[in-house]
């Protein structure tokens, strides 16, 4: 189980993500509750210790589920005495990286195209010159790159072909990738929490309909 310490630390490696995961009220929230949360450490009061990390709890409950630290909230042990108190330095270590001016979203987001188009991927031509890729592409994620051509994750087509697989369209039909192609690309291969794994690397690994299941519970479908 996740202590108050671990949290913390976890909070710290991931603050990136987390300061762009929350809006402006949800992070005044967050340097509310650490405050809090280092004045009562500092008091040695565990109980003020245990409220905090409930009010920190469900600051962070806002992050997108797939977050890293939102993995650690179910099974976290609130603080129930001296030993299981965060530290000061812990606490302090938070509050300073939240108080350093917020990552850039732009840069961010180029960070993350450039990860998805480094995928195994199809260009068009690609794709047409396979069997099973002369149909249209509807339904399929295409990324455009900066040269403007597109490239399709090459997890969407049955191995040696440009077949589409069926489930991968009807997933991102749910995700929508028709409206938001990278939004898709990142749920296909991103890490799941809920699976275990990378959706794009349990293609075939399990059943479909648990596949679906994830990706309807992501936008609400369910």
């Amino acid at each position: 189980m996740t202590t108050s310490e671990e949290l913390l630390q976890l909070l710290h490696r991931h603050w990136t993500t987390v300061a762009t995961g929350l809006d402006d009220d949800e992070l005044r929230q967050l340097a509310d509750v650490l405050a809090q949360m280092r004045e009562r450490a500092a008091a040695d009061d565990p109980p003020g210790v245990a409220r905090a990390v409930r009010r920190l709890r469900r600051t962070l409950s806002a992050l997108p589920p797939e977050h890293p630290v939102c993995a650690a909230l179910g099974g976290h042990r609130y603080a129930a005495g001296a030993r299981e108190l965060p530290s000061p330095a812990t606490i302090d270590a938070v509050l300073d990286v939240l108080g350093a001016p917020p990552p850039d979203p732009g840069d961010l987001l180029r960070t993350a195209r450039l990860r998805l188009l480094a995928a195994p991927a199809l260009t068009e031509a690609e794709r047409a010159a396979l069997p099973g890729g002369q149909g249209d592409a509807a339904g399929l994620i295409g990324l455009r790159a900066a040269d403007r051509t597109v490239r399709y994750p090459r997890f969407q087509f049955r191995t040696g072909t440009a077949e589409p697989l069926p489930v991968v369209r009807r997933i991102n039909a749910l995700l929508r990738a028709d409206r938001d192609p990278w939004g898709a690309a990142d749920w296909w291969l991103g890490g799941n929490r809920w699976l275990g794994g990378v959706p794009a690397e349990l293609l075939g690994a399990l059943p479909d309909d648990q596949l679906e299941r994830a990706a309807a519970e992501l936008v609400g479908a369910l």
